[in-house]
């Protein structure tokens, strides 16, 4: 194996590793927590890291790391809930659009530049604001255009793979446009949707996190690290734990999907070595 293969693969294995092990924290987060991130302990409100509070405690007296553990899962399900959404819209329609061509491809791809004029967060907080914080309205807002990355994709993929000396062979032995696209077309989409999906992770915690931290994301009582970072910021100075530690949490994450995203994309791609 080729030292630059090598090196593409410790990236998929590094930040493989990572993801893997906060959604471990993330669905055994009852059993990992050291506490409910609700009980509150006024008294020792503010406490800084000890051993028995790795992370410390908050304005209420709440254990952080208990806060962290379970605001991975509310990452991790907006996350998967934006990017699964967004990926079977945008493959559904970037399909149509690229097999089809024609007036469906134009009316598609202006459909998408007309969602692009509107940036993505901006319009999210809009929705949000509107339609009120919950989790199922921060999925629904970031999804509204969080597609069309996904379909853009597809449509350049299928422009050039229904040209393809298979697709055009299935075609002539009377396969229909549907099998040619199952059977033929999309297995050649796994890589580059997997490599997409990755980074569309990476992007879909940010914003959460910047939504929660605005204060819509999800309920107050849910914890999030963006929420975590707001509250941390009345007392930076005072108790900055409280805003270091799901910062890290929200760096390790992002940086473990994007460095995914990236051996893979390199390990793909046989133009490269």
């Amino acid at each position: 194996m080729s030292r630059g293969r090598h090196s593409k693969l410790i990236l998929i294995y590094v930040g493989g590793t990572v993801i893997l092990l906060m959604a471990f924290f993330a669905i055994f987060a009852p059993w990992v927590a050291p506490q409910d991130p609700n009980v509150m302990s006024l008294a020792n409100q503010l406490e800084p890291p000890t051993l028995a509070h790795p992370f410390g405690l908050d304005q209420n007296g709440s254990d952080v790391l208990s806060k962290i553990v379970y605001g991975a899962r509310v990452s991790l399900y907006v996350a998967f809930s934006v990017v699964f959404i967004s990926l079977i819209v945008g493959l559904t329609i970037g399909s149509l659009a690229g097999f089809i061509g024609g007036w469906v491809d134009q009316i598609v791809m202006r459909l998408i530049d007309m969602l692009y004029a509107f940036p993505g967060f901006l319009l999210a907080i809009a929705l949000v604001a509107v339609m009120g914080p919950s989790i199922s309205n921060l999925i629904f807002a970031m999804s509204i255009t969080g597609w069309t990355g996904y379909a853009r994709l597809i449509r350049g993929e299928f422009l050039h793979l229904k040209e393809r000396d298979y697709v055009v062979a299935a075609e002539a032995l009377g396969a229909t446009p549907l099998r040619q696209i199952v059977f033929h077309i999309w297995p050649n989409l796994v890589g580059p949707l997997v490599v997409q999906a990755s980074f569309g992770m990476a992007g879909t915690i940010i914003g959460e996190s910047a939504l929660s931290f605005l204060g819509l994301g999800a309920p107050p009582t849910t914890p999030t690290w963006g929420a975590l970072l707001n509250s941390g910021r009345k007392v930076l100075t005072e108790a900055p734990h409280i805003s270091i530690f799901p910062g890290l949490a929200i760096v390790a994450l992002v940086l473990a999907f994007n460095l995914f995203g990236d051996g893979l994309r390199d390990y793909l791609d046989p133009k490269k070595d």
